[in-house]
């Protein structure tokens, strides 16, 4: 143990010689809540005070009514006072010339909307328009039934009543569903840099076969490197935790109904299960490193086996994989996790049959690693 614990020391201590690579895994632990929190701020700003939305409406003067009744929900022609031409949307109302007449004579009147819907920056005030333009149609047929003498709520034969049983708590659920997934992948972030340096690194700097000519058992120096970027993932973790905490306090969540609140006990479950998942995350990062010629290859094969996580966090997230995913490493925890912040009971025996998937396979690649390093071809990089 004293070996082991000698080895971890010194894995550390070279870790911190190199501080700007150290950190640079650390950071998207410390700027993705800051980066999330500025987003959301952004958006709920949008989608509380929309702005003004311009646009131009061709024969405007055939629909007053309809003219007026979009101008009152922010909806305003280009030709109206104080509206510059670089703030008018490329989205064109033309109202028919008939217009009047058909609608005096309760017919249908013809409105042509022209907008490219393939726009990604107008396809939000392209439903906006559209659904302000359902809304008045939904208005003038109330009218035109009243004038006959006719209820409106005749055209209605079902009305719906939701009842809501969400909390505001489990209704932020969708957003710390994000935040788990930056939190589960500061894991294999976190540690990243150092896994390579302490492998691919130190036996391109031709240190990996000094150290194996001491003293020190081929499982002794395996350990000392889990254990080490072990300690770089959980810091990671922890990092993310501590600035998310503070963090999502700062945005206006009431605007959109909901809560968004990390409690100790969240803080705390994450911690306990990140553990399995910072170990499975050292020893994956280290086989990788081994298992390539440089450093510069190992930076690329890991970028590409860290899809692997992403993929079952996201598929996990978003809902759309198959129920086999509940019992897998990554995606089992962090459905676990969700349940928690959703309020509901939590599924122990996944939680509990992904954590023994996570540590199970943590143990087969450490044994495959200890079984690297006793070949030459590993150790100098033949």
């Amino acid at each position: 143990m004293k070996t082991i614990i000698a080895m971890v020391r010194k894995e550390l201590i070279d870790a911190m010689r190199d501080k700007r690579s150290v950190m640079a895994g650390l950071y998207y632990a410390i700027g993705t809540p800051l980066l999330m929190c500025g987003m959301f701020m952004v958006l709920i700003g949008q989608l509380s005070t929309p702005e003004d939305l311009n646009i131009k409406i061709t024969n405007a003067d055939n629909a007053p009514d309809l003219v007026r009744f979009l101008n009152n929900r922010g909806i305003n022609a280009s030709t109206d006072e104080g509206v510059a031409a670089k703030d008018v949307k490329d989205i064109e109302l033309i109202i028919s010339d008939n217009y009047a007449a058909h609608m005096a004579k309760a017919k249908p009147a013809e409105i042509t909307l022209i907008a490219d819907n393939s726009n990604e920056k107008l396809q939000q005030s392209i439903r906006r328009v559209e659904n302000q333009l359902q809304a008045y149609s939904g208005e003038m047929g109330s009218l035109r039934l009243i004038a006959r003498g006719i209820n409106p709520a005749v055209v209605q034969p079902i009305k719906v009543v939701v009842e809501d049983q969400a909390t505001p708590d489990s209704k932020g659920g969708f957003i710390l569903g994000i935040a788990i997934f930056t939190m589960i992948y500061s894991v294999f972030i976190s540690g990243m840099n150092l896994a390579i340096d302490t492998s691919a690194g130190e036996r391109e700097r031709n240190s990996l076969a000094l150290l194996l000519s001491h003293p020190i058992s081929t499982r002794q120096l395996v350990l000392g490197k889990i254990i080490a970027v072990t300690c770089f993932a959980l810091l990671g973790l922890l990092l993310i935790l501590i600035v998310s905490k503070f963090a999502y306090t700062f945005v206006p969540w009431q605007e959109l109904g909901f809560s968004v609140n990390i409690s100790p006990d969240f803080m705390g479950l994450m911690l306990f299960i990140g553990i399995p998942l910072a170990i499975m995350a050292a020893t994956l990062q280290l086989f990788v490193s081994f298992m390539a010629k440089t450093f510069k290859e190992a930076q690329s094969y890991l970028t590409m086996v860290l899809f692997v996580p992403l993929a079952l966090s996201m598929a996990a997230s978003y809902n759309i994989a198959p129920d086999v995913l509940e019992w897998l490493p990554v995606s089992g925890q962090q459905q676990a996790l969700m349940a928690f912040i959703k309020g509901r009971e939590i599924p122990m025996l996944q939680l509990l049959v992904s954590s023994a998937a996570t540590l199970v396979l943590s143990i087969a690649l450490a044994f495959g690693l200890e079984k690297l390093l006793k070949s030459e071809k590993v150790v100098f990089g033949l």
